[in-house]
């Protein structure tokens, strides 16, 4: 009995390390999270929070959403519900030189350096793994690219994925001593997963091996027929990166936890018109608007801040004209977590040192503050 617990302990310690909590260093990577929206046509973080498309020299722009996975799929037997989707708009033009159509997802290089991957090491592993599905069929390239000492890349491809069909990739990736990752908040390790890149930008390089980044050597040539093909989808999820040469069951977190997450990159106040939903203010003069702001969890770094829509001041006294008037940041704190937002063009606010709220006047109103990497 005493040697039959013990081998049942030893089974639970190692059944504990596979499933394990906070495996997975990406975040949102199973793309529940859009604070931004659910569609848009714009490079850059605009919807799925922590997922950053980028294109360049297209004839359209393509078009990014946050969509549904489809019910008696494989994903969504295994409990994804939302992926990453990119539309392809109409190349008149074709496949160009340096046309760019890829996604990317930049971690923290303090999040790669504490991982517990022996990075310098050949026979130490870090395990990507997500799910993709292309309207397409063709291979794909993706490649990693770090940004510490000497820049270093890393490219693989997916294989040849058959036309509308969910397909896993896990690609296990050793260590290099030309590595570095730096114990700070910045971008470290960057993930690239290209629908097309020009020759402008690829050429001769060897897969599944790191060497010094070379940008206009990052992947071998790629397949344009996606690119060319009008209308043409590729969508993703189940975006994993986990220290291991072993892909693990994907590790699903709340939808509370995984805003948490996202909050310390992006957060976003929106507007309800009906409840007056807005800020404590105050007066610095008849014309001049202080607003103190407090954020929770505290953000990545010194952050931006953006509006949009219609804003009030509600004095204690008086009650100031509706107003689209840009805020200007300040006093960011060194925790980044709290700062003042000011506006000199409001109206009727009587005179200094009124308290009141500053009040979202229209449902599309709201306020963004962005610590994006």
């Amino acid at each position: 009995m005493a040697l039959n617990q013990v081998g049942l302990e030893r089974l639970n310690t190692a059944t504990t390390k596979k499933i394990g909590t906070n495996k997975n260093i990406i975040i949102n990577g199973a793309m529940e999270i859009a604070q931004r929206g659910t569609s848009s046509t714009s490079t850059g973080y605009q919807t799925v929070d922590r997922i950053h498309p980028f294109y360049s020299g297209n004839d359209e722009a393509p078009t990014y959403e946050q969509v549904d996975v489809a019910s008696g799929t494989t994903p969504y037997t295994l409990g994804f519900r939302k992926a990453f989707k990119i539309t392809n708009g109409n190349q008149t033009s074709g496949a160009g030189a340096a046309d760019v159509s890829e996604v990317l997802y930049r971690n923290e290089a303090q999040n790669i350096a504490k991982s517990g991957w022996n990075y310098t090491s050949a026979s130490s592993f870090i395990t990507l793994s997500f799910w993709i599905k292309s309207s397409v069929a063709q291979n794909f390239f993706a490649h990693i690219q770090t940004h510490d000492g000497t820049s270093q890349n890393y490219p693989f491809e997916t294989g040849s994925l058959s036309a509308d069909t969910w397909t896993k990739i896990i690609k296990t990736i050793p260590g290099n001593s030309n590595l570095q990752f730096d114990n700070d908040s910045n971008s470290g390790f960057t993930i690239k997963l290209l629908a097309f890149r020009g020759t402008n930008t690829t050429g001769g390089v060897s897969l599944n091996a790191w060497a010094a980044y070379n940008g206009a050597a990052r992947t071998p040539d790629n397949t344009s027929t996606w690119y060319t093909t009008n209308n043409a989808t590729l969508e993703i999820t189940g975006l994993q990166l986990e220290v291991g040469s072993v892909a693990t069951d994907f590790e699903h977190r709340s939808f509370a936890e995984e805003l948490e997450l996202c909050k310390r990159y992006f957060q976003i106040v929106k507007g309800d018109f009906d409840d007056y939903t807005g800020f404590s203010a105050y007066s610095e003069s008849a014309t001049s608007l202080r607003i103190p702001v407090q954020l929770f969890p505290p953000m990545r770094a010194a952050f931006t801040n953006s509006k949009s829509g219609v804003f009030r001041f509600q004095g204690a006294t008086n009650d100031s004209a509706d107003a689209a008037n840009a805020f200007s940041l300040e006093g960011v704190n060194t925790s980044f977590n709290a700062c003042t937002l000011r506006s000199t063009a409001y109206s009727g606010m009587g005179a200094a040192d009124r308290p009141g709220n500053l009040q979202f006047r229209q449902d599309s109103s709201s306020l963004k503050f962005d610590a994006e990497l």
